[in-house]
């Protein structure tokens, strides 16, 4: 079940009575939600970067929870709308995919936050990818688990197209032309093993035998 709905429904179920509001205001119950959504949290220690000053035992559990929540989104939505900027027939570079996706870890995004912010059907397929590969790389979540979550949210068979640039092999002392390869996958194949290849190439970008990577949404790019 996700953390988001039981906040939400543990929210409307205290509206019904007093004693239910008592019971649902409990910092025990909100605690174990915090964890269970954040289990990295500090409670010795919020990040200087986090507009939260007071640490959840000073605030109570319940007001921890709902601030983090709206700050987190609010902070997510510039690595959305920065993906945003680009046009469906345009590729994003490499560099600036990779940039995306350690925003997201400055946020210290959690698996809960990236398929409540980043795993909707119905935003761009480049955000959907950002959120998966954060998940598996960055957070290394456990591929079936990812699997799982993007068929819930109904989003596996998105597809994305990648390509990239290989520098050019010696031949007899010639350097062949570079090399060039696109893949389209869809996201459930990324965490397979036929699309380990392409998730290898978008987690280094540009580095050594690799001169430039680029994303792009569903169909290959055209030529340029």
């Amino acid at each position: 079940m996700r953390i988001g709905t039981k906040a939400s429904d543990i929210c409307s179920l205290g509206c019904c009575s007093r004693f239910c509001k008592q019971l649902c205001d409990s910092d025990y119950l909100w605690e174990s939600l915090t964890r269970e959504r954040w289990p990295y949290i500090n409670v010795a220690s919020v990040s200087s970067s986090s507009t939260l000053a007071q640490s959840p035992i000073s605030m109570g559990w319940k007001s921890f929870y709902i601030q983090r929540h709206i700050e987190i989104s609010r902070r997510a939505q510039a690595a959305v709308k920065f993906i945003e900027q680009y046009s469906p027939s345009s590729p994003i570079e490499g560099g600036d995919y990779l940039r995306t996706i350690v925003g997201l870890w400055d946020l210290k995004l959690s698996f809960i936050d990236a398929q409540m912010v980043l795993f909707k059907p119905h935003l761009n397929e480049l955000l959907n990818l950002v959120g998966l590969h954060y998940c598996q790389s960055w957070l290394q979540v456990p591929g079936n688990e990812i699997i799982e979550a993007l068929e819930r949210c109904k989003i596996s068979e998105r597809q994305v197209s990648v390509k990239w640039w290989k520098l050019g092999r010696w031949f007899y002392g010639f350097r062949m032309r570079d090399e060039q390869q696109t893949r389209r996958v869809s996201l459930a194949a990324l965490i397979a093993e036929e699309g380990e290849d392409v998730l290898e190439v978008l987690s280094r970008g540009a580095v050594n035998e690799v001169l430039r990577v680029q994303v792009s949404v569903g169909e290959p790019f055209a030529s340029n």
